[in-house]
């Protein structure tokens, strides 16, 4: 089932005895169990009726019996399990045992008092398990994959708007390029933008850039592109603000060497005619960076492309082997990249 579906239900008063919420997406997955708890159980009870476990540290039959306890001195309960092992795939701990055959009888005949909720921080579920493959059954399943940038920019728009503000042409796009895709960091410093915009204000590009510094990351996604657009200068500029932040060269150098190596993966399986999407699970990549990669990787070729990752390579090992002097080989690199082009 589909995040949006499976909110709209709750919203509805339709809610499943049981969900099994699975996906990269942590905001939505925390998001939706607030939704749930807020329709669920009144604000001062949830002391009492809210329950949290992981099969890390309790086993099943800990957990189901709690589920199968009536609630005391509220209508119904809400338990939440953290999981790896009992949906995922992760392994299971020699020092606790998860009797698999109790959790699928329950979910045959689950409580009408209680509702189970196991939350999955992966991007798969194991496909080959019994309790997966019924619970898909029951459409108690839901989807948490991240946003592409499009809805992403939509998501901040709609946040802006409903705190009475608006948003000039580009913010939103400089807002999603300084922070990246995460959307709990997104969500902050869209609300600190609105407070800042005051009631009726507006949230623009240059309050943006005043107010919401670019993380370390976004500063090499950036770094990376004005080296493909063979902006030297704004580069260098860039690795200065670096510097002053006391990033280390080293550091940015293995950022790098990761940019550089997702260009050239995006660029192959584009030849093969994968989807952004598909290039997203392929890479491990949120669909907003293979996107931003994408456009980065047009400026090289992918010759030029290994040809950089081998230079960045050889500079690892000598800064790493005091053969050359950490700051001054990296600002090297970058004058000497930029000025042979993408190739």
């Amino acid at each position: 089932m589909e995040a949006r579906k499976a909110l709209r239900e709750v919203r509805e008063g339709k809610i499943k005895p049981y969900y099994i919420l699975f996906g990269l997406e942590s905001y939505l997955v925390q998001e939706f169990t607030e939704k749930l708890t807020a329709k669920l159980i009144e604000a001062e009870h949830r002391d009492l009726g809210v329950i949290r476990f992981s099969t890390a540290e309790s086993p099943l039959d800990e957990i189901l019996d709690e589920a199968e306890t009536m609630p005391f001195l509220v209508p119904s309960k809400l338990v939440l399990v953290r999981d790896s092992v009992v949906f995922g795939t992760g392994r299971e701990s020699a020092k606790i045992e998860h009797r698999a055959e109790r959790l699928l009888e329950y979910m045959k005949q689950p409580m009408d008092s209680t509702v189970l909720v196991f939350i999955v921080p992966h991007e798969k579920l194991d496909e080959r398990k019994k309790l997966v493959k019924l619970a898909k059954e029951k459409e108690a399943v839901v989807s948490f994959t991240p946003l592409p940038a499009e809805e992403l920019m939509q998501w901040i728009s709609k946040r802006i708007e409903s705190q009475g503000r608006q948003s000039d042409p580009g913010a939103v796009e400089e807002l999603l390029r300084r922070v990246g895709p995460d959307m709990s960091s997104l969500a902050a410093e869209t609300d600190k933008l609105c407070l800042h915009a005051g009631e009726y204000g507006k949230v623009t590009v240059d309050s943006v850039a005043t107010l919401v510094p670019a993380s370390t990351e976004q500063s090499v996604f950036k770094l990376t592109e004005e080296i493909a657009s063979l902006r030297t200068d704004r580069a260098l500029a860039l690795y200065y603000d670096l510097l002053k932040q006391k990033e280390e060269p080293i550091k940015l150098v293995a950022l790098l060497v990761r940019q550089f190596r997702h260009m050239l993966f995006v660029k192959e399986l584009g030849k093969q005619g994968y989807t952004p999407q598909q290039m997203a699970g392929q890479i491990g990549l949120h669909p907003y960076a293979v996107k931003v990669t994408a456009d980065q990787a047009k400026g090289f070729s992918s010759e030029r492309l290994s040809s950089v990752l081998e230079r960045l390579a050889e500079l690892d090992y000598e800064m790493k082997t005091g053969r050359v002097e950490k700051t001054l080989g990296l600002e090297l690199f970058l004058l000497k990249t930029g000025s042979e082009g993408g190739g």
